[in-house]
């Protein structure tokens, strides 16, 4: 069984026509004789488009915003590189330190970036300004759930290989649209991407 606040630790990586009227058709008269001759009024050949209709391009991707100082990704995951680490109100020593984070490993989402700092919150959103060196590219997750279970493939009718408390954190594997593999405490398994914080939903790792 996966307990709470499993430690995980390593340094931080780095180098969104309108149609026209149809013309009305009116009734020639009749005429008097019939030995009058008919001539045919000559067609008029229908009129070219002016322009051809214009090819809607494909949307495009979205655009991924860079920090202005890693030029990483923002906003993006990294985890707490020891067991405690101070959370400032500004990106200086001379802030004051609004709390503390005390579980290594706890995952951690960058928001911005200024020289050292890193402005992060957590997964009730929580956050403020940490030193860089505090800070690891170790991806981990947190199970959000009361009790998760680690299966061996990601489906819901594969076997149960262990458990998780909430509040447990575990190293983030590889991840699919709705699945990621997590590790932690000797056990290796399966879980929904909703039983736990520390990946974007729409997230695929390999």
């Amino acid at each position: 069984m996966l307990a709470p606040a499993h430690a995980l630790s390593n340094d931080e990586t780095g180098p969104q026509p309108r149609p026209e009227r149809a013309p009305e058709v009116v009734a020639a008269p009749a005429e008097a004789e019939a030995s009058a001759t008919v001539t045919p009024a000559p067609v008029r050949p229908a009129a070219r488009p002016a322009q051809l209709a214009a090819v809607q391009p494909a949307p495009a991707a979205a655009e991924v915003v860079r920090g202005p100082v890693t030029r990483l990704p923002v906003p993006r995951y990294v985890s707490l590189k020891g067991n405690e680490g101070n959370v400032r109100r500004g990106p200086s020593l001379s802030h004051r330190i609004d709390w503390v984070f005390r579980h290594a490993g706890m995952p951690l989402r960058v928001v911005g970036e200024f020289g050292h700092w890193r402005r992060v919150e957590d997964r009730d959103g929580a956050g403020g300004w940490v030193h860089y060196r505090l800070l690891s590219g170790v991806r981990t997750a947190i199970v959000q759930q009361e009790m998760v279970e680690l299966r061996a493939r990601p489906d819901l009718n594969a076997g149960v290989i262990a458990m998780a408390e909430g509040g447990a954190i575990v190293r983030l594997g590889e991840c699919g649209t709705g699945w990621c593999q997590i590790s932690g405490a000797g056990a290796k398994g399966w879980v929904e991407k909703a039983a736990i914080w520390g990946v974007d939903a729409d997230e695929i790792r390999d």
